[in-house]
């Protein structure tokens, strides 16, 4: 399996937002949609801080 799971990173903290994340797509305006293997998916404001290919974790940081 090659999915991801997607975390806020807040702080020192991490918080799931998404388990087996399949396609993340940024758009110009400062979201990011997320999703999974199952077709869920979300959009948020935020970047993309990290990813740990060997992992599978992408890390997110909101806009505010």
């Amino acid at each position: 399996m090659c999915e991801a799971n997607a975390y806020f990173l807040k702080e020192n903290e991490k918080e799931l937002i998404m388990e087996s994340v399949d396609i993340i797509e940024p758009d110009k305006e400062g979201h990011i949609r997320i999703i999974n293997i199952f077709g869920d998916q979300k959009i948020i404001k935020g970047h993309i801080h990290s990813v740990s290919l060997v992992d599978h974790n992408v890390f997110i940081k909101q806009n505010i």
